[in-house]
């Protein structure tokens, strides 16, 4: 398997290397493939795949932190599947609005139902409107209270 073009490249400060085996822990088709040590034998960069998609982990210090202009957006296809991610990836984070969370270290993810797209993109615009005002009330998405809220009930 060749290289993707693209690979994210997330910065830590002296956990890339826990943070890469935490994360291939909760998801299937995943897994640490490489660590490069640096200065002393420490993990200086860690390459790992997180289902099927290739990132790196550098152990850079601290000089820049995670913040919500990145996130990583996951695609679940059932309720189970977002109570599931949600509470393993916000162990020791935070929650916040609409299906946002941040983990322990601080990278933020998106927990989303693949219904959720297309709710939100229906051809009649007060669904989508009552879809949008009844995501913007949750924590964790619920995909029945968001079909609810599609349906008028």
């Amino acid at each position: 398997m060749g290289r993707q073009k693209i690979t994210p490249f997330l910065w830590f400060d002296g956990q890339a290397e826990e943070a890469a085996n935490f994360y291939v822990s909760i998801f299937p088709d995943s897994a640490v493939t490489n660590i490069t040590p640096g200065p002393g034998g420490v993990a200086m960069v860690v390459e790992f795949r997180l289902a099927g998609l290739q990132l790196l982990a550098l152990n850079g210090g601290p000089h820049f932190k995670f913040n919500e202009a990145i996130s990583l957006s996951i695609d679940c296809h059932s309720q189970a599947e977002v109570d599931d991610l949600w509470e393993k990836l916000s162990a020791g984070g935070s929650k916040g609005q609409c299906g946002w969370l941040k983990d322990k270290y601080g990278l933020s993810w998106q927990v989303v139902p693949s219904v959720l797209p297309n709710l939100l993109a229906d051809a009649d615009p007060a669904k989508a409107a009552r879809v949008m005002g009844a995501m913007m009330q949750m924590t964790k998405l619920d995909i029945q209270a968001l079909q609810n809220a599609a349906d008028g009930k």
